[in-house]
């Protein structure tokens, strides 16, 4: 084997070694990477915090004016609505479900605050009585 032969030799053996180089550059180079973007996936280690040293406030004297005495506004409550028109009274003719379905719409109107019980109370009496 001449000169020509050991320089391809030689050249074989540096392009063996340079592939290997880059291959082992390139996967540790993904290693890095991979540890990189697992210490962004993963919280932080939580640094020590330090106790801000605290200081005391200076204390001023603060003249002593008369402050001006205020009232608390008075609010008056609105007027209730006027009662509403109680409802007629049922005919003599009419049935025992008219009667029912009477007191059931009285029954409603006093649970919507529209009629007091006192008036309910009143009108019942007037239907029953019918």
């Amino acid at each position: 084997m001449g000169l020509i032969g050991g320089m391809a030799r030689t050249a074989v053996v540096a392009g063996t070694a340079t592939a290997v180089s880059n291959r082992v550059s390139r996967r540790q180079a993904n290693r890095w990477a991979q540890k990189d973007q697992s210490a962004y996936a993963q919280p932080q280690h939580a640094q020590p915090q330090y106790a801000q040293p605290q200081y005391a406030q200076p204390q001023y004297a603060q003249p002593q004016y008369a402050q001006p005495q205020y009232a608390q506004p008075q609010y008056a409550r609105p007027a209730p609505p006027p009662p509403a028109p109680a409802p007629p009274a049922p005919t003599a003719s009419s049935g025992t479900d008219d009667m029912v379905k009477h007191l059931r719409e009285l029954g409603k109107l006093r649970d919507q605050g529209i009629l007091t019980d006192e008036e309910f109370a009143t009108q019942k009496a007037r239907t029953l009585a019918a």
